[in-house]
């Protein structure tokens, strides 16, 4: 996989920014607003500089499922060294860092695994109107969308998917007879037959 030199890369006024972060000192994943109307945001920061970007609740799950997918991969293939958890003192806890500044909403993502530094490498990608080439991901093509790429120790990578389930739990409860998400305004529940329960609904 191709590596870039610096950490931001501005080819020119008109082509994509990569944002690359090498030793992050945060990555992880947080939300603004209240449950039921929380906005999620990927935030990465090292030194002086966080980049924040706007993904869906759904892109979250499938990023911290498929990033332990692939610490068991090169696990088993490649011998890295993956802890099968993290100590809790590990896993960042800490509100996301203020303020929070969209610098745009995740279309693709891609993970990888660079063999020379031991590290897994999260890509994402500003959301297009068309569909994005394959071989713009984890490639440092001049043509494409904006993207961010973090490069992430085994240990990060699990703590990352820690937090990222957290994240997504902390929301609404869900309604112990339909599973389906409680509002603070009450629920209506089709095992009840559209009845409305009126519950008292906290963050988890």
């Amino acid at each position: 996989m191709p590596i870039m030199p610096a950490w931001l890369r501005v080819v020119s006024a008109m082509s994509r920014v990569i944002h690359v972060f090498r030793k992050p000192d945060r990555f992880v994943a947080g939300t603004v607003g209240e449950p039921g109307d929380r906005t999620f945001y990927l935030q990465a920061s090292e030194d002086v500089r966080t980049i924040s970007v706007t993904i869906e609740k759904q892109q979250v799950v499938v990023l911290a499922e498929r990033l332990s997918a692939l610490l068991e991969e090169v696990a088993s293939r490649f011998g890295a060294d993956v802890p099968d958890d993290v100590p809790e003192d590990q896993v960042d806890v800490a509100p996301l860092t203020v303020p929070v500044e969209e610098e745009f909403r995740v279309g693709t993502m891609g993970l990888g695994w660079d063999a020379d530094s031991g590290a897994v490498v999260v890509e994402l990608l500003a959301i297009t109107e068309g569909e994005v080439d394959e071989t713009v991901v984890l490639d440092d093509t001049e043509e494409g969308p904006d993207a961010v790429r973090v490069f992430l120790t085994p240990v990060t990578a699990r703590a990352f998917a820690e937090r990222a389930d957290r994240v997504v739990n902390a929301g609404r409860k869900p309604c112990p007879l339909c599973a389906e998400p409680l509002d603070p305004a009450g629920h209506i529940c089709p095992r009840q037959n559209g009845y409305r329960r009126d519950v008292d609904v906290t963050e988890d």
